[in-house]
């Protein structure tokens, strides 16, 4: 009998444990994923057969971690091929037209998408890798080096040094500089200026679109020696199931030894404050990325110097930038359940 309480004492106790572990341990709920068709239209104006060239880089949206991308259907008239800049494997779309016969060229791309909520947790999560001795990845130094417009040196080292005194670790300083671009800058693209992913600009400013936000951004966390990435794309509205897109949207990433890229989304949290914590670490599905980096290098080389950033065409005409461009973007919610997104 001894035994029998003494084993029936053992097997509460481990289901006490049990118990306890399924409490404490997190909970997986399945992310929200955003599925539709998203067209990318661009009609190259005003050619005539005196044009000797006519070079068309378009970038492509690519499957990754985060979004799942079938490209449907390329429409165009003239050849086309596939390409990636070198620096950062963006992929791209690329025409070349001798002495064009007809006054315009277009261009249409069809895809079908599905995007994720992707997130790596909240402020308090990520604290627990705050300690890690950063161990950056050779492949990741890039991230560490200035763009032409996103400094390190200077002003943006003062601020940053300024704004990181007395934090630790590299979670506990980029909260810090996202704190510190959220409060100073205030989404705003009146006058000229804005847009451009000016660090310098943004900070004086104190205003602009995404851009200038994670450009700052940025500049600060380099600054500070940890990566930060750019990466941009088209947003989709909340509340809507199709529509045309009428411009881009931006964020960045930065880097953490233990768990990786971990995303912000600094504009999106100062358009809706409520969703400040949500946005340092996570980001909605509300979007599709298409490319990553800033001063880019297309394959087959431009002529004009590195391109700022690249989501939209780029053409050049006898070796100089063209800019008689047509451009629509538009998306439309999938709610066909026999579709199949990245061949799956």
């Amino acid at each position: 009998m001894k035994l029998n309480i003494t084993r029936m004492m053992a097997i509460v106790g481990a289901v006490l444990i049990m118990a306890v572990t399924a409490r404490d341990a997190p909970v997986e709920t399945p992310a929200h994923v955003r599925k539709f068709h998203f067209t990318y239209n661009v009609t190259v104006k005003g050619l005539s057969p005196e044009d000797h060239q006519v070079r068309i880089w378009i970038p492509v949206a690519q499957s990754d971690s985060n979004q799942q991308v079938t490209l449907k259907n390329i429409s165009s008239l003239v050849p086309t091929h596939m390409s990636r800049d070198p620096e950062y494997h963006n992929q791209i779309l690329y025409a070349d037209i001798r002495n064009p016969k007809e006054a315009t060229a277009t261009i249409t791309l069809e895809y079908l998408v599905a995007r994720k909520e992707y997130s790596k947790g909240s402020y308090e999560d990520l604290m627990r890798y705050n300690g890690e001795t950063q161990k950056i990845p050779e492949e990741v130094n890039r991230f560490l080096q200035p763009d032409r417009l996103v400094p390190i040196d200077g002003k943006m080292r003062e601020l940053a040094e300024a704004n990181t005194q007395g934090k630790q670790g590299t979670v506990e300083k980029a909260h810090a500089l996202y704190d510190y671009v959220f409060k100073t800058l205030r989404y705003d693209k009146s006058g000229t200026g804005w847009g451009r992913g000016d660090s310098l600009w943004a900070c004086d400013a104190k205003h602009g679109n995404c851009t200038d936000f994670h450009s700052l951004f940025i500049s600060m966390m380099r600054a500070e020696n940890i990566p930060a990435r750019f990466e941009i794309g088209f947003p989709l509205p909340a509340n809507s199931n199709q529509g045309d897109i009428a411009g881009y949207h931006c964020w960045a990433e930065y880097y953490v030894t233990g768990t990786g890229w971990v995303p912000v989304d600094i504009s999106e949290a100062w358009k809706d404050p409520a969703k400040h914590d949500f946005f340092f670490g996570s980001l909605d599905s509300n979007r599709v990325q298409f490319t990553i980096g800033r001063d880019l290098e297309l394959a087959p080389r431009q002529d004009g110097p590195p391109l700022n950033y690249f989501v939209y065409p780029y053409v050049e005409v006898d070796g100089k930038p063209y800019d008689a461009l047509e451009k629509k973007f538009a998306f439309r919610e999938d709610t066909d359940p026999g579709s199949t997104v990245g061949g799956k």
